[in-house]
């Protein structure tokens, strides 16, 4: 099997510090009008084969640099080094493993047969929350969109009702929203759907819904189908509602989720959709629930109850709402783990085989989105990056999962749905006998001692280090091969070498 990764030789780590600008004015001032901001994004959310291409067609041997000196970021810390980027690209991006091109995959999906030609969804939320913004995201090149929660009940929205964890460059990984449901009328959505589906036909348009009681529920799938959704999506988890039988509750009761969705499965014979909450110990009983009710799939993971932080001069929780705050729920990055091990444990259901999954939780890169698809979702659904990024990320989601697919040989993306699945066992499947010593590459050894540090603190004391080559040792018999020393290594210095039994 192919790998797909760049060079060891291409160092990418001065991007993270990149803003991703809006009309970057580093592609503005290139006199040779190169799409330098495409690129840097391209190799920013793993499209490294896309990068290759516009770099393969740059010569900056005469240039002096206009892109870095106009980067927003020199008069603050240091500009992107776009030359040299460019540079390892076209000098040691030849060694990125080359795509097949007598291949052109197949991306389309569908959801329950609701033909997608992409498998890239807005997920319901602000995203997806008028026609501009959803007519911005189709002419992008998203395949549809999960529109914002309808409801007959008026929303009162809290300001400021964001917070987030953030990195050293200031990009935020953990992301915590109080948001509630939409603040249009139900006739005004209503013909937000027809005005959508009049204008993008092939686009798919999914109705989140939530309602107050068995009859509002049936009402709200049966309006929405007649404005011309594809798919109702029952939200069943939202953690924010003011009210305390909506939301989560819901999702947590599978009694309820029976009843409600057996109420929505009246109002429509659309596909249905069964929006869970991450906020469970284990949601496979509420997905059996609700395919009892009639529902065709399952969306999750929806956000994870949540405080990001506290301001500790005030002593108030974020987002600070004059002075209060309360649990959110939690999306980004950081979540993508959790999400993962609920559609693992969704996929591995023998009861659930044949329901559709509509993965999300944590999906920025087209890398992320093959982990769900692997593990078993047909779909996929993105809100968090799309806060951070814009819609633009679609170009590189699609790009990426079609140069993957061509250089790992697969005809359609359909073939890696559950993929991995079977590599999920129990605990008493894993084998334990034997042990994989790493091995240090000391050409790539920059002598930071992290390996040591972390293996004497926090291993088995195996590694020494040398003072004065400032190199480290395996100790082979003290070695238990857990590999801590590989995955704290900042230059991939270290690999998987010999077995001991």
């Amino acid at each position: 099997m192919n790998t797909y990764q760049t060079n060891s030789q291409i160092d990418l780590s001065e991007l993270d510090h990149c803003l991703l600008c809006h009309n970057a004015p580093c592609a503005n001032e290139c006199p040779n009008h190169y799409p330098i901001d495409r690129l840097i994004r391209s190799a920013y959310f793993k499209n490294y084969a896309s990068a290759r291409t516009i770099a393969t067609g740059a010569d900056c041997s005469a240039c002096n640099a206009p892109c870095e000196k106009s980067c927003v970021l020199t008069e603050h810390s240091r500009p992107i080094p776009i030359r040299k980027l460019i540079h390892d690209l076209q000098e040691y991006g030849k060694d990125i493993v080359k795509s097949n091109e007598n291949i052109q995959p197949d991306i389309t999906m569908d959801i329950c047969g609701v033909k997608l030609e992409n498998p890239f969804l807005l997920s319901s939320s602000v995203v997806a929350s008028s026609y501009d913004m959803c007519a911005r995201a189709f002419n992008a090149g998203w395949a549809g969109a999960a529109f914002k929660t309808i409801c007959t009940f008026q929303q009162h929205e809290a300001s400021p009702r964001f917070s987030a964890i953030r990195n050293n460059s200031n990009h935020f990984f953990g992301f915590k929203n109080i948001e509630q449901l939409s603040d249009h009328s139900l006739n005004e959505n209503l013909e937000i759907f027809r005005q959508l589906k009049r204008d993008y036909p092939n686009k798919v348009i999914i109705a989140s819904i939530m309602g107050k009681n068995e009859k509002e529920w049936e009402m709200l799938a049966q309006e929405c189908q007649s404005a011309g959704a594809d798919v109702i999506e029952c939200n069943f988890s939202c953690p924010n509602m003011e009210a305390s039988d909506l939301g989560f509750t819901i999702g947590q009761n599978p009694n309820l989720v029976k009843k409600f969705t057996t109420a929505v499965r009246r109002g429509t014979t659309l596909p249905v959709l069964a929006k869970l909450t991450p906020n469970v110990a284990d949601m496979v009983p509420m997905a059996i629930a609700a395919k009892q009710a009639g529902a065709d799939g399952i969306a999750a993971i929806n956000t994870i109850n949540s405080i990001t932080g506290v301001d500790i001069h005030s002593f108030t929780a974020q987002p600070d709402v004059h002075g209060k705050s309360i649990v959110g729920g939690y999306s980004g990055a950081a979540v993508k783990p959790i999400a993962l091990r609920f559609i693992s444990d969704l996929g591995h259901s023998k009861e659930l085989q044949g329901m559709h999954i509509s993965g999300m939780g944590g999906i920025q890169t087209w890398e992320d989105a093959v982990e769900f698809i692997s593990l078993g979702a047909g779909s996929i659904q993105i809100t968090t990056a799309v806060m951070q990024y814009g819609y633009r990320i679609i170009d590189d989601l699609i790009d990426g999962l079609k140069d993957y697919l061509k250089q790992m040989n697969i005809h359609s993306v359909r073939e890696i749905i559950g993929a991995a699945t079977k590599s999920v066992v129990e605990h008493d499947q894993i084998e334990r006998d034997t042990i994989l010593l790493p091995k240090f590459d000391v050409s790539k050894c920059i002598g930071c001692g992290r390996c040591y540090l972390s293996c004497l603190d926090g291993g088995h004391q195996a590694i020494e280090f040398d003072a004065k080559t400032r190199r480290p040792k395996l100790t082979g018999k003290k070695c238990v091969g857990c590999h801590l020393c590989r995955l704290v290594c900042p230059m991939n210095a270290i690999s998987i070498a010999t077995k001991r039994i």
